[in-house]
């Protein structure tokens, strides 16, 4: 740990003289405890000139993983004076965006809340696509996810939603009641990338209503993907919950029919379940039922 903490000091303020005194020691000590790290280590961690300290590219990679051993070290010594009830951890929560304004804050305060010993790291702008592969290697405990969710992770329902259609204001069709999926086959549409869940959905109701859109932009942020609406640049279908924070020059219609519907759900990794990812789980579970 004394290693690591001489590394981080280093790794802040690229001069070894401050990082010295910051650690109340000596700089030749500090030097010497670098050099046994990088030895140890089996890479230079730092470019070393007369005018100037900097990361190596080592440097950089090591930078994130000695933090974390610092921040877990710090969890783990608070968690051997718990009390009764009480749950210390660290969990790394993903969630796409606007499409968890209504699922993720009611999460979040209740967890706040019942457990202020958890740590939680959120991380926005995750697909169900990336959501999978970033928790089955680890970087993400859980996530909220569109379904069809790709692989066997284990997951829970939070939402049902219909999709609706998300047009320009000044559309043809944008003061109708509803609109008829089929009635929007000619249009350009924009969408989010890769396999994201809400494409899957959008895709697979476009092509039971007899077309394939013409695709003219995919943006991973769902409300960018309404505010390239609100600008004219095409159609796309949004669920419920963004109806209500759609961006001005844009407007959502409900289709025609049985809608389709978008399924939101919390994915995990049953082999990673600490007391914190369990208090989170468990949360969810009264804050977040799955509709009935």
């Amino acid at each position: 740990m004394r290693w690591i903490e001489a590394f981080l000091a280093v790794a802040e303020e690229l001069h070894f003289g401050r990082a010295a005194e910051r650690l109340h020691m000596a700089q030749s000590p500090l030097s010497q405890t670098i050099k046994k790290l990088e030895k140890h280590v089996g890479a230079p961690l730092f470019d070393r000139t007369t005018r100037a300290v900097t990361l190596t590219s080592a440097g950089h990679g090591f930078l994130p993983h000695a933090r974390r051993i610092v921040a877990e070290t710090d969890l783990a010594l608070r968690a051997t004076s718990a009390g009764p009830g009480e749950v210390y951890g660290r969990v790394r929560l993903g969630f796409s965006g606007a499409l968890n304004h209504l699922t993720l804050p009611p999460l979040t305060r209740t967890l706040r809340t019942r457990h202020p010993h958890i740590a939680l790291q959120l991380v926005d702008r995750v697909t169900t696509e990336d959501a999978v592969g970033l928790i089955e290697h680890g970087t993400l405990d859980i996530a909220f996810v569109g379904l069809p969710a790709p692989g066997s992770l284990p997951s829970r329902v939070v939402t049902v939603e219909e999709l609706g259609a998300a047009l320009p204001s000044d559309h043809r069709l944008a003061g109708h009641d509803e609109v008829s999926l089929a009635d929007l086959g000619a249009e350009d549409w924009v969408l989010m990338p890769g396999q994201s869940a809400l494409r899957t959905v959008i895709l697979t109701a476009c092509h039971t209503a007899g077309f394939r859109p013409r695709l003219a932009q995919e943006v991973k942020d769902p409300y960018v993907v309404m505010s390239l609406v609100a600008a004219g640049l095409g159609v796309s279908l949004a669920p419920t919950c963004l109806r209500p924070i759609m961006p001005a020059g844009a407007v959502w219609v409900p289709l025609a029919g049985s809608p389709p519907l978008l399924r939101s759900a919390l994915l995990w990794h049953p082999d990673r379940l600490t007391d914190a990812v369990r208090a989170l789980l468990d949360v969810a579970a009264e804050v977040l039922p799955t509709p009935g």
